[in-house]
């Protein structure tokens, strides 16, 4: 599998962006990377400088992405994760490029009681939320070829990232509490990478990847689930106890409910391998 084209990568050296960037390179796919403050999504003319004819998909990894953060800053938030996707998206428009773009479970409320479809209507229940509604808004409107892609609970062996935080904690604590009021599907950085770069194959063949898709790590669970997990690999002895969100007040409200249907992805890619099956892939080679 490879694609056709070079890529732009803008922001190589997140948590994604470094998936991204391994997988390039593994692939040996033609690419450029772009990074902050020569990309700047608050900045027009730094975005339309780097997107330019020469590259046939641009695939964004900026984002803000702190969401207790953005309560308080949700201004600079839409700037970022709004604003500023639309001028990339006019931008990939007018060289000719795909775009591909992350959105995330927060832009649903967190009430239903089975899996989010990509066609159910976004409704966040806080600000970081609506800002990446915001930027999902102007990509579908923008006129431009797109892959839209929502995840979740995402980890790597690298970065700032929950399995990566437990994993140190079970190493220095001998009990932790984590919330077990909250389900949704963890998510690999590396396998979103896979995935994606899967999705641009099918879509550069025709063969009907194009628009909204759902893309996270099979199965689901609570973060007391995914904590047990973590913890029975790096350090069984330490406990791990349940709570409720109640017990640790966050700026940002959490969805409770944010499972996203992954099928559509599937009938596509294939089936997605379990989170148990991915985290264990990560633990064996996490960074200290």
């Amino acid at each position: 599998m490879t694609i056709r084209g070079r890529v732009l990568l803008a922001s190589p050296d997140g948590m994604l962006g470094r998936a991204w960037m391994a997988l390039l390179e593994r692939r040996n796919i033609d690419h450029d990377a772009v990074s902050f403050p020569a990309f700047d999504l608050t900045d027009e003319a730094s975005v339309r400088l780097a997107v330019s004819p020469r590259y046939q998909w641009v695939v964004n990894c900026a984002a803000w992405t702190d969401v207790d953060g953005a309560e308080a800053k949700e201004s600079q938030a839409a700037a970022v994760n709004g604003t500023g996707v639309g001028w990339l998206a006019d931008a990939c428009r007018s060289a000719g490029a795909t775009l591909i773009h992350y959105s995330t479970d927060y832009v649903f409320p967190g009430a239903a009681m089975s899996p989010y479809r990509t066609d159910c209507p976004p409704d966040p229940v806080n600000a970081y939320g609506r800002t990446k509604a915001l930027g999902e808004g102007f990509v579908v409107s923008s006129g431009a070829r797109h892959l839209l892609l929502r995840t979740s609970w995402l980890y790597a062996p690298w970065g700032k990232n929950f399995v990566r935080t437990i994993a140190g904690l079970s190493h220095e604590r001998s009990e932790l509490k984590v919330v077990d009021d909250q389900r949704g599907r963890p998510t690999s950085a590396e396998h979103l990478a896979q995935i994606s770069l899967h999705l641009m194959d099918r879509q550069a063949h025709a063969t009907g990847a194009a628009g909204i898709f759902h893309v996270t790590d099979g199965g689901e669970c609570t973060w007391f689930d995914l904590a047990c997990a973590v913890v029975a690999s790096t350090n069984p002895s330490c406990r791990v106890r349940r709570c409720s969100s109640a017990d640790f007040p966050r700026p940002a409200r959490r969805p409770t409910y944010s499972v996203l249907d992954i099928a559509k992805t599937e009938q596509v890619v294939g089936p997605m391998p379990s989170w148990q099956e991915n985290i264990a892939s990560v633990l064996r080679v996490l960074e200290p």
